[in-house]
């Protein structure tokens, strides 16, 4: 990892542990291994402020594209979960792949566990999308 572990905004953080928390009613081992994964590397996060974010990290609203050493390739947008809209690119935060990149440097290699097996993913590129968190809504 670019940082040496997840880099996250404050904001962002906080909203990332409440929703983290109340995703336990998940019936899928993959959906829960993945929270539970996301859940263990929180512990050692770096939490920045707005101002100190680094642009190639992975946040809310990103658009960020991941490939695969067989040239398989994918562009989509990370967003909150009652936002997520597959069909349309938008993939939530609290599914294997969006639990998978959160967090993550332009450049960084992935290794996460999805339904066919443990994957590696590099991240291609990252876009900041206007990003304002405000908790009370998003929930």
């Amino acid at each position: 990892m670019k940082y040496g572990n997840l880099v996250l905004e404050k904001k962002e953080f906080v909203l990332l542990k409440q929703l983290v928390n109340v995703s336990g009613f998940y019936t899928d081992n993959t959906y829960k291994n993945s929270i539970k994964k996301l859940t263990e590397e929180l512990k050692s996060a770096i939490v920045y402020s707005e101002e100190e974010m680094p642009k190639d990290v992975i946040r809310f609203n990103s658009m960020v594209t991941i490939s695969a050493g067989n040239g398989w390739s994918k562009t989509f947008q990370l967003v909150i979960p009652s936002l997520g809209d597959f069909k349309n690119s938008k993939i939530s935060i609290l599914t294997p792949m969006g639990a998978a990149v959160m967090g993550y440097a332009k450049g960084d290699d992935i290794i996460w566990e999805f339904r066919n097996g443990e994957q590696t993913l590099q991240v291609s590129n990252v876009e900041q999308q206007h990003n304002t968190i405000n908790s009370d809504i998003l929930l």
